[in-house]
């Protein structure tokens, strides 16, 4: 009897994993080049539960969610005018440089100057290779080719660089809308056939009509769930009342 409520327990934390997913994704429903959430379910252990015929019956003891990557479909492109603004077409992601000097990967092309003149993400994280404007340029002197050339008043100043990992799944997310390499992801290398489109972004791939249909599915599970322990906690009590 325990037994069902561990299992019952189980479903209503893995829902939550699931039903936190979804809410994060909807609060990135506007983010730049946000990149939907995937959860996987999984049983967890069976065992042997033996009865009075001697007959062995297969038990679990619940299930389990955890997140398994990031959905790798290109979301809207959605024209700003921005000179900055560049939406990647293709796989792959642009680099950043972080405050800890690690190196960031993201596709929200929504690219700004810093007092240096340095071409930043909204984070003030430097593009890498880094690319500077010259005193006095300002961005709407820039021109951004497809294939990422940066050129101002007719100057070529660097190359926008579109990389990408054998397992883009693998990638750790660093919470603002950055990825950073891991062993399972593989190093990074450049991307083929991608390009940059210049005075676009590309939007968030969160399906919004899909995310709130899983949230309600997620709530009425949990829902069920957390009604199976009442009715385990009920038997709990008249079996102790039988024993007195």
């Amino acid at each position: 009897m325990l037994q069902g409520l561990y299992a019952a327990a189980s479903g209503m934390e893995a829902q939550q994993n699931q039903f936190n997913a979804i809410s994060n994704d909807l609060a990135n429903l506007n983010t730049p080049g946000y990149q939907s959430t995937e959860v996987g379910f999984s049983d967890l252990l069976y065992s042997g539960a033996g009865s009075a015929s001697g007959t062995t019956m297969a038990t679990g003891t619940g299930a389990a969610s955890s997140i398994i990557g990031r959905s790798q479909t290109e979301g809207a492109l959605d024209t700003t005018g921005q000179p900055l603004d560049v939406a990647i077409s293709g796989e792959g992601f642009l680099q950043v440089r972080r405050n800890d000097g690690s190196i960031g990967l993201t596709r929200d092309g929504t690219l700004q100057t810093n007092s240096q003149g340095e071409i930043t993400d909204t984070q003030g994280n430097p593009l890498v290779p880094s690319i500077k404007l010259p005193t006095g340029d300002s961005p709407a002197d820039v021109t951004i080719d497809p294939n990422g050339n940066v050129s101002s008043k007719g100057q070529k100043l660097g190359t926008i660089a579109i990389v990408n990992v054998p397992a883009p799944d693998q990638l750790q997310p660093n919470g603002d809308n950055t990825y950073s390499v891991t062993a399972g992801s593989g190093a990074t290398r450049a991307a083929t056939g991608s390009t940059l489109q210049q005075g676009a972004l590309e939007g968030s791939n969160v399906d919004a009509n899909a995310a709130m249909t899983d949230m309600i599915n997620a709530q009425r599970t949990y829902q069920m769930a957390s009604q199976a322990i009442q009715y385990q906690s009920q038997m709990l009590q008249i079996a102790d009342t039988l024993k007195k």
